[in-house]
């Protein structure tokens, strides 16, 4: 007889209370191994896929994706120990159910977005063939009764439902073919699809094995928009919204359309950006100073380190090399403010974050040690958490804990920028595009590679002076890279 345990979404670290399905990569009924992926959640720092410790069948899935689960709450449960047949596992399932108390919203599996606290159940031991869609039947129309001996057919998440009163959900609409959910790249271009009427089955992704992009969405709404198609269902009054809506039931959401516009949530990594660069304005009193630089020398011995054999060294790697011996030099910049003490802790060791654009937005990887790594080991670093950014694989451990960051904006062609300090950091060094200009050299006026650098830091752990001399030493190493030698 085999023995159901319940695996619960798990403490991701870094002070992570939540998080939202992306993905299911199992269904009910697949047989799992002890720490196989099951499912794909995205917090407030990164994509991961969470492995379930248990090996066995799996019985029931708690929450549809684009729900967003407490640590703790129930992600799975799994059969363990001997094969379970599809009785026995469609029983255990049922069992598990009937235990729960009434209302018990977060024992109920496979969680409805939309429906309030109504939660749709998986009764059976193996998964149905496909999770038909379901449209929405006009008012006063009668469900036909589900076929006999079948559960109630669970209605994938790209319609918009609305639960009926007395915890039942309505059923009976006429099936749309499926095979299961589309794979959609965030919640949040599922949701922009579902609200502006979009049928993502109709889209070809150009991500990865299909996966549709926000690009993707908004590329077939401004197509319709140009044909003068409505990609919303009109919105009936308010009276009929409210007598359509059942008693006791959640108030349904306001349209994200507001005089022409869309409202896109702040959540994930994209809320978490924006609440770190908020508190970042609000208590960090920064500054920037910048400067231009030669990198004609600082490009030449990159050019020979790369001729000489070896792993290819990157530009990107060789500032960060700079910025450590900088900031040996002037470590009142790797440091951060501790506001209830009121003292600046000046750090021992350099963890170095650089900005990574990705489909996802942006983020900051972090280089553990940067300090103790030379220029083929940052290279290797670098090349490491850019592809896991792109690929959103990054752990909460990969995007916190950095002393100091880099931020090569010049990739998006442009010359300067004035940053805003990676909270709780006290500086950031902005790298712009590296471009052939006139400058003066030994003399003459000459065609150079030159390069903006800019440092913005936080006026409270140093004045001026300090900055200006960690600017004017960084811009010296990339003019004569020789400099550096005396740190090597």
């Amino acid at each position: 007889m085999a023995q159901v345990l319940e695996f619960k979404l798990p403490d991701l670290g870094e002070g992570l209370t939540e998080a939202e399905i992306v993905r299911w990569l199992v269904q009910v009924g697949d047989v799992v191994a002890v720490d196989q992926p099951v499912v794909e959640v995205e917090t407030a720092k990164a994509m991961v896929e969470v492995p379930c410790p248990y090996g066995g069948v799996v019985t029931a899935r708690f929450g549809e994706e684009g729900t967003e689960l407490p640590v703790g709450a129930p992600l799975i449960t799994v059969a363990v120990g001997a094969p379970a047949s599809g009785a026995d596992t469609a029983a255990q399932a049922g069992s598990r159910t009937a235990a729960r108390p009434a209302g018990d919203t977060a024992a109920a599996p496979e969680a409805s977005e939309g429906s309030g606290n109504v939660l749709v159940g998986y009764g059976t031991g193996a998964p149905p063939a496909r999770r038909p869609r379901v449209r929405p039947q006009p008012p006063g129309a009668t469900p036909p009764p589900p076929a006999s001996g079948s559960a109630p057919a669970a209605p994938a998440q790209d319609t918009p439902r609305a639960a009926p009163a007395g915890g039942t959900r309505a059923g009976g609409d006429t099936p749309v073919n499926g095979d299961g959910p589309v794979p959609v790249i965030s919640p949040l271009v599922r949701r922009l699809a579902r609200e502006n009427g979009l049928d993502l089955r109709e889209l070809t992704g150009s991500g990865p094995d299909g996966l549709i992009l926000r690009a993707d969405v908004e590329y077939a709404l401004r197509a319709a928009a140009a044909q003068g198609g409505r990609t919303t269902a009109p919105h009936p009054e308010p009276q009929a919204r409210a007598a359509a809506r059942p008693e006791g039931s959640a108030q349904a959401p306001a349209s994200t359309a507001v005089g022409g516009g869309t409202r896109v949530p702040l959540k994930g990594v994209r809320g978490a950006v924006a609440d770190k660069l908020s508190r970042s304005r609000r208590e960090i009193p920064d500054a920037t100073c910048w400067v231009d630089a030669d990198a004609t020398e600082l490009m030449r011995a990159r050019a020979a380190m790369n001729a000489a054999g070896g792993p290819k060294i990157s530009l990107l790697a060789l500032l960060a090399r700079i910025c450590t011996a900088a900031l040996a030099r002037y470590p009142e910049l790797n440091s951060t403010v501790d506001l209830a003490a009121r003292e600046v802790v000046r750090l021992d060791q350099v963890h170095l974050g650089f900005a990574a654009q990705t489909e996802r937005g942006l983020v900051v990887p972090v280089v553990r040690d940067a300090h103790a790594r030379d220029a083929e080991g940052l290279t290797a670093e670098f090349a490491r958490l850019t592809e896991a950014a792109r690929a959103g694989r990054l752990t909460p451990g990969e995007l916190t804990g950095g002393t100091f960051t880099l931020n090569n904006y010049g990739v998006f062609g442009v010359d300067g920028s004035t940053p805003i300090i990676n909270h709780p950091e006290a500086a950031m060094l902005g790298v712009g595009r590296i471009v052939p200009k006139p400058w003066v050299h030994e003399g003459e006026l000459a065609v150079r590679q030159v390069v903006q650098l800019s440092l913005t830091f936080d006026h409270r752990v140093c004045d001026g002076g300090t900055a200006g001399g960690f600017l004017r030493y960084v811009a010296d190493c990339v003019e004569q890279p020789a400099v550096l030698l005396r740190t090597l």
